[in-house]
């Protein structure tokens, strides 16, 4: 006959942890959602680090343009939106705010007048070997204990997740 204490119910209950299917284990917008907060808030605390050093770095976001801009200069801002995962009117305001800072600079195509291009300014090269050290130094970070197989499946779950509102053809 089985005990019925707490501590026997996992033999009984099909709904007990050991039991569910793993995808019903394991908080994952909960996880992910406290992950990237956390991640967020790390990253503004380096921020706020070189600042008050006197450092003037790129945000995460900024240092995004800059290593885009770096793959292909000269980008219209309807394909740096796209290949930052952003708004287009997000990556308006952050690239006028960059523009400001002589960053990057904003002219409007040779053939069409109406789509704007943005170039990759020498003042912004300049960040690009301090924000490959540093984005080296966090990647290391965050991978540290991992083996490069569960890195891959990690990645390769974001990835999935980055998916889930594309249109599906089954």
């Amino acid at each position: 006959m089985r005990s019925k204490c707490p501590a026997d119910a996992s033999h009984t209950d099909p709904l007990t942890p050991t039991r569910r299917p793993l995808a019903t284990r394991h908080r994952f917008i909960f996880l992910l959602n406290s992950a990237q907060r956390h991640l967020q808030q790390w990253m503004a605390q380096k921020q706020a680090d070189a600042a008050a050093r006197g450092d003037a770095i790129p945000t995460p976001a900024q240092a995004g343009v800059l290593f885009a801009l770096a793959q292909s200069d000269g980008q219209a801002m309807g394909q740096l939106a796209q290949v930052l995962d952003l708004a287009p009117s997000a990556v308006s305001g952050l690239v006028q705010r960059m523009e400001s800072l002589d960053w990057v600079a904003r002219h409007a195509d040779a053939h069409d007048g109406r789509t704007l291009r943005v170039w990759l300014s020498p003042a912004g090269r300049s960040h690009l070997p301090v924000l490959k050290q540093t984005t080296q130094r966090i990647n290391a970070q965050l991978s540290a204990g991992f083996t490069e197989a569960e890195l891959a499946t990690v990645a390769r779950w974001l990835e999935h997740v980055q998916r889930l509102d594309a249109p599906r053809h089954d």
